[in-house]
């Protein structure tokens, strides 16, 4: 089992997860976050850490967000390990903005 980052991660991109997270599983795309499940090591670590509430363990995935379970799978593997904290995105899309 591993975790899933979904769709409120979209264009906000807070790596406050991925600097506590000690299999370093974390992948850093464009506009979001994606999880490695083949190097998720499921310990919970970074689901207190996101600010938008973006991350669950595979099985907790709601119906309504499954494709980010594929998503995470396929996009992890193009895109560079994050280890440290940066500035987030806070994109148009991000859920903080929306529910401004």
């Amino acid at each position: 089992m591993a975790h899933v980052v979904t769709e409120s991660c979209l264009d906000c991109k807070y790596t406050n997860c991925a600097a506590v997270c000690p299999a370093e599983s974390f992948r850093e795309g464009p506009d979001m976050l994606f999880i490695d499940s083949d190097s998720c090591i499921d310990c919970g670590a970074c689901v207190s850490e996101c600010p938008v509430e973006a991350i669950f363990p595979d099985y907790e995935v709601s119906s309504k967000s499954r494709g980010y379970i594929e998503l995470n799978a396929t996009e992890s593997k193009k895109f560079p390990v994050i280890i440290n904290n940066k500035r987030p995105l806070k994109g148009e899309r991000c859920i903080e903005n929306r529910k401004a």
